[in-house]
């Protein structure tokens, strides 16, 4: 008689963040302890699931793993599509369909962020039982309230905004702290809030560079020396943030093979040229204000170390969520945290979209109110 038991395959796919293992960990142990389910790992994202590379996942591997920062089954940004195969680009989901068929998989698991959700969603228009849950620390993940990584990554920052505070105040200058948020700019302004930035800087309201260093000039008269800025990565000036649309729209519009790869080399140029952004900025806000300005880049920081316990929990509860859901049969959603509880949300509805910060967002508000300069 054939067995009856579920046999689910998980995966960790994009950035590393902090709350994938707890993430794990929630689903496996209330699949396979509450559910009766058989879990097998997939190694190194859409990777692993390519070349059938799994570690079988009970209740002994899933031990310990709650408060361990990054992944046990490691990671990787390939898409299902795009693969990177001995060189030669293809796209790898009939292989993938092959490898869940002969793994007798009943379901797959993919923890991540939106370009994991437009992997899953490929998956599942080719009929695989999918389930995404999000992860970012951008918190740019459409449909959810927020995404395991984000309070973790938003302590960190704070932590690096309050010890710069010091060394701005003794030397009277101007620290700029970049923070991760290539398009968001949840963390920078989460963080900066909470750490008393005087100056926030992020992706969805460009800057005036005269505006920065007003306000900086303010301060001084004041009698206020220094001054810390928090600058998303992604955050742009007024003229580059011009040129960067221009190009996005360039990029939509082009319809020949040769115009999009034109449009997609112009983009990324126009990327190339901003990167350094927070440094430049730095240089005119020093010629601005005759004050001393340096950069401080967090970087790769934001995402390591222990899960704080908000990320703990919210990476378990939709772990468990993520079970039940498969439990009951229903695929083809992301499991998003919707206030204290989860609500499945249809993949079409996730994948391709990103969560902005609105301009009449509480947190741009509170931040006006307090005094904190915008940059605009």
């Amino acid at each position: 008689m054939a067995s009856t038991q579920r046999r689910i395959g998980i995966l960790t796919a994009g950035g590393d963040s902090p709350g994938l293992n707890a993430a794990i960990r929630g689903f496996g142990k209330t699949a396979i302890g509450h559910h009766g389910m058989e879990l097998i790992g997939f190694r190194d994202g859409i990777t692993g699931l390519v070349h059938n590379r799994h570690t079988p996942l009970d209740g002994a591997a899933l031990s310990g793993i709650l408060t361990i920062g990054g992944t046990i089954l490691g990671t990787s940004r390939d898409k299902v599509h795009k693969f990177d195969l001995d060189g030669e680009v293809r796209d790898m989901v009939p292989t993938v369909v092959e490898n869940y068929a002969e793994e007798g998989l009943d379901g797959l698991i993919l923890l991540g962020g939106g370009g994991t959700a437009k992997n899953a969603l490929r998956l599942h228009k080719a009929g695989l039982n999918v389930l995404t849950l999000p992860k970012t620390i951008d918190n740019d993940i459409a449909m959810t309230d927020t995404s395991f990584g984000f309070a973790t990554a938003m302590e960190i920052a704070t932590e690096a905004i309050d010890r710069v505070h010091s060394t701005a105040h003794s030397h009277h200058r101007i620290i700029l702290t970049e923070i991760m948020g290539h398009r968001a700019g949840w963390l920078a302004l989460g963080a900066g809030i909470a750490g008393g930035a005087d100056v926030i800087l992020i992706p969805e309201i460009p800057y005036s560079v005269e505006k920065v260093a007003e306000t900086i000039r303010t301060r001084t008269a004041r009698g206020s020396s220094f001054s810390v800025i928090a600058v998303a990565e992604g955050a742009r000036d007024i003229d580059d943030s011009a040129d960067y649309e221009a190009a996005k729209l360039l990029a939509k519009a082009a319809k020949t093979p040769e115009a999009v790869r034109a449009a997609k080399s112009h983009l990324a140029n126009v990327e190339d040229a901003q990167r350094e952004h927070t440094f430049r900025l730095a240089r005119q806000l020093e010629a601005a204000t005759g004050l001393e300005s340096r950069v401080t880049i967090l970087g790769y920081v934001q995402r390591g170390g222990t899960p704080c316990a908000a990320d703990r929990l919210l990476a378990t509860r939709l772990g468990a969520a993520a079970a039940d859901l498969v439990a009951r049969g229903q695929f083809g959603c992301m499991v998003a945290a919707r206030g204290d509880g989860t609500e499945a949300v249809p993949l079409e509805e996730v994948a391709g979209k990103v969560k902005l910060v609105p301009a009449d967002h509480d947190w741009i508000a509170a931040a006006r109110k307090v005094g904190t300069g915008l940059g605009d």
